[in-house]
């Protein structure tokens, strides 16, 4: 993948079901790929923002210039990131805020979206968009996995787009107990000035799968092989105009809509503007 020019500038409304159709396999790994890294760093850039709000507002409060409604809005904040405390008094509460309220690299992202989906074929992936095998605990809002032991209520979440299932992801990983290695290992390269990459915070994976140091050692051979350290750089290239272009991937237009992720040219005439 090269990203000199900036990955292209759309919203994949779901993973086509003819993916497997692809002439080979590179090319179904560069479709997936090129599909969702524009959603990743949409996704990401939305948490970029509310982190430097937070910055601007705890700047505010040093230098006694606070406006109105910071306080709430910080505690807005803390309450989504699954945080009790008072970050405008308490500096543990601002720290476990911002070690909370941070990006996640995109080769690690697209890494294990290809791994828990089977590059989007799977049936949760097909079926409820869903590309990283998350679960819900209430019944008949999901998709009950086959061989699910008897007693047992969980299913895999069902989301309205690729979109919100990695916005889940990413809150997820920022704010699940189980990933607190993996926000310790983010914070400390940030304040050391190293750079935050896919292979380093996957070392925090150990919870994520029952496979624990093989399934990481899998995702970061993924990231490895699939040379996607590259993503971890990319921005996301401004259209042309003030809009977010969606594609359209239903039935055989998906085949028009793969060759132009391929050449990178996302303004084609598949493409309608939301």
């Amino acid at each position: 993948m090269q990203f000199e020019n900036g990955a292209p500038p759309f919203i994949l409304e779901r993973i086509p079901a003819d993916i497997n159709r692809t002439v080979s396999t590179v090319e179904k790994k560069h479709t997936f790929f090129m599909g969702l890294l524009p959603m990743v760093l949409l996704a990401n850039q939305e948490i970029k923002n509310e982190r430097e709000e937070i910055l601007l507002i705890l700047g505010r409060h040093r230098t006694r210039t606070t406006e109105e409604g910071d306080r709430e809005r910080l505690k807005e904040i803390s309450a989504r990131y699954g945080l009790r405390g008072r970050p405008f008094i308490d500096h543990r509460a601002r720290s476990r805020l911002l070690r909370r309220v941070d990006t996640i690299p995109p080769a690690l992202v697209l890494s294990q979206a290809a791994n828990e989906s089977a590059w989007g074929t799977s049936r949760f992936a097909q079926q409820g968009n869903n590309l990283f095998g998350e679960w819900t605990y209430k019944p008949g809002t999901g998709i009950v996995p086959a061989g699910r032991p008897a007693g047992k209520t969980y299913e895999v979440r069902k989301f309205p787009s690729i979109y919100e299932s990695i916005r889940s992801y990413m809150n997820n990983l920022n704010r699940n107990g189980a990933y607190r290695k993996l926000r310790e290992i983010r914070e400390e390269l940030r304040k050391s000035g190293q750079p935050v990459s896919g292979i380093a915070l996957a070392r925090g994976l150990v919870k994520y799968s029952q496979r624990g140091e093989e399934y990481i050692k899998e995702i970061q051979g993924m990231i490895r092989h699939n040379k996607l350290a590259l993503a971890d750089t990319a921005f996301l290239r401004r259209p042309k105009k003030e809009i977010l272009i969606s594609i359209s991937t239903s039935g055989s237009g998906f085949f028009s809509t793969r060759n132009r992720l391929i050449g990178h040219h996302p303004f084609a005439s598949n493409l309608s503007y939301p």
